[in-house]
């Protein structure tokens, strides 16, 4: 599996990390734009999933920009339904593009 990393690691979540890392995997039409299954990046500590969303469509561009609003998140295994949740260090985010087929 492809993996890159972007800026620094934080500590983990006591409360006084400077930064939260956050390991964002890439299904099916996201991987392809993202290029990459999977990758890890770091956000100031009162980072949101929005935040994070913000963050992957200005460094991969226009192209996973477009299917980014049309993706839905898992956020450590929980459906998003607010992009205002705040990220605790070392979270997984899925980025899952509409499936066809069932």
């Amino acid at each position: 599996m492809d993996s890159r990393t972007t800026g620094r690691t934080g500590s983990h979540d006591d409360g006084t990390a400077a930064h939260r890392t956050l390991t964002v995997r890439y299904f099916a039409a996201a991987k392809a734009a993202a290029g990459t299954a999977e990758e890890t990046v770091t956000l100031p500590p009162d980072a949101t999933v929005a935040d994070a969303v913000a963050l992957l469509r200005s460094a991969h561009g226009p192209e996973l920009g477009t299917v980014l609003d049309r993706c839905s998140f898992l956020l450590d295994e929980y459906a998003v339904r607010d992009r205002s949740t705040v990220l605790r260090d070392a979270s997984v985010l899925d980025v899952l593009p509409p499936f066809a087929g069932g």
